[in-house]
């Protein structure tokens, strides 16, 4: 039995041996992977304004490296690019980097052309084998979307057989359209001329206006919701102001008109001052757009107060008497009768006290309050030309131009209900048309219309009797 053993441990051993004799002899026949020509680097230059991103959409310049093996001698490095990428060859370069650093460069007559997305470099005659290799691609441009771009590269050697190097990745920051235009402005010609201009460049930068757009958009539709949200607030708190001011009571006159004289008479700009610094003092924390609303609401209904007063009062007494011989007590007078017709005079009036109130929105700025200006003077501070406040301007006259033109003809509508369908509100061709009828009208009143000949026999007949009585 011992013998045995042995001589299976023997035999065990020597099929071992062998084995691994086959796996050497199969490893020094098949080159392995590790053996192949290596990306050592494929990067792109940074092309944003700061940092090291790269845009699409912009031009770069691409850097690619690779290690060949000691027994690889090429003819030939081609790179794909992703599909949809542009780039230049009038700048192309190869360079292979010699010594300890790969600090030496030696130029390689190189010969570069391109198929599709696909450039290749070929070398005038094969290189010398365990090359470090360095290809510059020049006016590359990814497409705009971003995102991870895969190099492939792939090399021919000296004996014709092509290898696969392997692939690469270059993250790539996708631009928005605005920073597509800004580009494009930038190198046209006629930009550059405008700019050459000081008072120009300062005040109208086709670049800034371009650029400063969707930073200061931002800040429109916050100043946009503080005034839809605070101008609804301040109609109901209006209309009670101004009840209490028609009241009765002398204590709730008095309190209206406290309020309304207080808040009329000191400027909106203090007041946001001491309501954004003052209650804080206090211990009162509020976050800034809420209370930007409140504020803004509260100077609102003071002015609104007196609109809706003066409307109010500027309804007969007759339409108050009218109501009540109906039946109708003070409140239901007021609800269904006064303030219908209230609303509909005062309509231009509040028009413009909400154009007041959104301009106001730009004193919020000083507070810290995003909205159109801050948005604006963050970019002025940084490029020192004035050009986002004329952006800031364009955006307040979106809203004000048509409201000031729909005030116009709520004003025009309401000073012909009043005068009636009266010659002034008709047209020319109206006017005609009324003359005509007039005159036609005033000749059929003139006609004399005569009996006829029966009725006129019957009329003069005087029968004997009436004539013997005579």
């Amino acid at each position: 039995m011992n013998q045995t053993n042995v001589r299976g441990r023997r035999w065990g051993a020597a099929l071992l041996a062998l084995l691994c004799a086959i796996a050497v002899v199969l490893s020094m026949a098949v080159p392995s992977n590790a053996q192949a020509m290596e990306i050592a680097k494929c990067t792109a230059r940074p092309n944003a304004d700061s940092g090291s991103d790269v845009l699409g959409g912009t031009e770069t310049r691409i850097t690619w490296e690779g290690q060949a093996t000691d027994s690889e001698s090429l003819q030939s490095i081609s790179l794909t690019l992703p599909a949809g990428t542009g780039y230049s060859l009038d700048q192309a370069r190869a360079t292979i980097l010699t010594g300890e650093d790969h600090m030496t460069r030696v130029s390689v007559p190189t010969t570069f052309s391109s198929d599709g997305e696909t450039i290749t470099a070929t070398f005038s005659e094969p290189t010398d084998a365990g090359g470090y290799y360095r290809l510059e691609i020049y006016g590359v441009v990814f497409p705009t979307a971003g995102g991870d771009m895969p190099i492939q590269a792939t090399c021919v050697l000296a004996d014709g057989s092509q290898e696969q190097v392997g692939s690469s990745t270059i993250a790539v920051t996708g631009v928005s359209v605005t920073k597509q235009l800004t580009n494009w402005l930038e190198d046209q010609p006629w930009v550059q001329a405008w700019n050459s201009v000081k008072f120009l460049k300062l005040f109208f930068n086709p670049i800034l206006l371009v650029s400063s757009f969707p930073v200061v958009l931002q800040g429109f539709f916050m100043a946009l919701a503080i005034v839809v949200i605070a101008f609804p607030l301040a109609i109901p708190l209006g209309l009670l102001l101004s009840f209490m001011r028609m009241s009765k009571f002398g204590i709730l006159r008095g309190l209206g008109s406290l309020y309304v004289n207080i808040v009329r008479g000191t400027p909106v700009f203090l007041q946001i001052y001491i309501a954004f610094f003052g209650l804080p003092l206090a211990g009162v924390q509020i976050p800034p757009f809420p209370l930007g609303i409140i504020v803004l609401a509260m100077n609102s209904a003071a002015y609104q107060c007196e609109i809706y007063r003066a409307g109010i009062q500027s309804i007969s007494k007759g339409q108050f008497e009218a109501a009540r011989s109906l039946g109708m007590n003070g409140a239901q007078t007021m609800a269904f009768v006064i303030i219908p017709q209230t609303v509909r005079r005062v309509l231009p009036t509040l028009t413009n006290e909400f154009i007041l109130l959104y301009k106001d929105t730009s004193m919020l700025a000083a507070v810290g309050v995003m909205e159109v200006v801050m948005y604006a003077k963050t970019i002025v501070a940084s490029t020192g030309s004035i050009t986002p406040y004329i952006v800031a301007a364009l955006f307040y006259l979106v809203i004000t131009l048509p409201l000031a033109k729909v005030v116009g003809k709520l004003e025009k509508k309401l000073a012909n209900n009043d005068t009636g369908s009266g010659p002034s509100s008709m047209s020319r061709k109206e006017r005609r048309a009324a003359k005509k009828t007039a005159k036609h009208e005033s000749l059929v009143d003139r006609r004399i219309d005569l009996p006829d000949a029966n009725a006129s026999a019957e009329a003069v007949e005087v029968s004997p009797e009436r004539f013997s009585s005579m």
